[in-house]
């Protein structure tokens, strides 16, 4: 929805954070690859081969340097922390690692999660229909 905003650097740092997000729990369920594959399509690149191993959250954090990139990087994510109606702790400590890294507030990390589970119940009713 909103990713095509931004950078190449940070297309691809968004996927690393993305898939070290849906992985945290040890489960890498078909919605959350769905989800990915569709972040994938809107920016336009193809899918990284993720090692939890190579990635570092510090670094990729530092791709984001502006509030817009921030900001959007916090809602997408918030739509896969969502997907499977589990925003377990393993989530929950990497969003807080986010917005503290990006001195966003707790009432802004409310409204994006918020709009996150609103987007994805939408699109879970939405590939309910087209099925």
């Amino acid at each position: 929805m909103l990713l095509s905003q931004l950078r190449t650097q940070e297309k691809f740092a968004f996927l690393f954070i993305a898939h070290h997000i849906a992985k945290a729990d040890g489960i890498f369920g078909n919605r959350e690859k769905s989800i990915i594959n569709d972040y994938c399509v809107e920016m336009g690149i193809d899918d990284i081969i993720y090692d939890e191993k190579t990635y570092f959250i510090d670094e990729c954090l530092s791709k984001f340097n502006s509030i817009k990139s921030q900001k959007i990087l916090l809602l997408e994510l918030m739509i896969l922390v969502h997907v499977d109606d589990k925003f377990n702790h393993y989530e929950s400590n990497l969003i807080d690692i986010i917005s503290k890294k990006f001195k966003i507030d707790k009432t802004q990390v409310k409204y994006a999660s918020s709009w996150g589970k609103a987007i994805s119940a939408l699109r879970e009713q939405a590939l309910l229909m087209i099925d």
